[in-house]
């Protein structure tokens, strides 16, 4: 049955781009490398991360996570970028479930500690987001996170996204089942 409308953002019009280099102040959006490896790998043996992550690395996944991103990308399945100061690493963004037809992304992030209180998430959040809307022609970006997770909820703020509503029992944590806050931002 074909659709009444086309796709709000054509397939194959982001897997054909390189995967650019944002900026946000001081902070860099970069492509994963595999020198990236053992700071994932530590990231996500931090607790904070593992918790609202609900995953851990050795430094082999980490690498294998790393080099799976270019295909990510040419495939438009999700894109992953390093969130860098300088030379070091402090968080990570990411979208996720790109959604073509309907110009709709997820954004998922995290920070190191080192790096959390300092607006990194948000400015990096903005950044991509801006990307997504002006570059890439998506028409809204969603994120979620459990509704426990209050930092969270003021990066989405800081960055833009009201809080939509709230996902019962959305999503599978290693202590049970989360609420899952539901923040969007949509092309104006």
């Amino acid at each position: 049955m074909p659709p009444l409308l086309d796709p709000v953002v054509a397939p194959g019009s982001m897997g054909r781009l390189t995967q650019p280099v944002l900026r946000a102040d001081d902070l860099t959006l970069r492509p994963w490398q595999p020198a990236d490896a053992p700071a994932v790998a530590a990231a996500y043996a931090e607790p904070g991360i593992q918790r609202w992550h609900t995953r851990s690395m050795t430094g082999d996944e980490a690498l294998t996570w790393i080099h799976h991103w270019p295909d990510r990308w040419k495939q438009e399945t999700g894109a992953g970028w390093a969130v860098t100061e300088g030379a070091g690493l402090i968080g990570q963004m990411s979208l996720r479930k790109l959604n073509f037809t309907d110009g709709l992304v997820e954004v998922s992030y995290w920070v190191l500690p080192q790096a959390r209180g300092r607006q990194v998430a948000a400015r990096a959040l903005t950044a991509l987001t801006n990307w997504v809307f002006d570059d890439a022609g998506f028409h809204r970006v969603e994120v979620r996170h459990s509704a426990a997770n209050p930092p969270s909820c003021r990066v989405a703020e800081k960055a833009g996204f009201p809080l939509e509503g709230v996902l019962r029992r959305q999503a599978l944590h290693t202590d049970g089942w989360h609420d899952m806050h539901l923040h969007a931002r949509v092309k104006e």
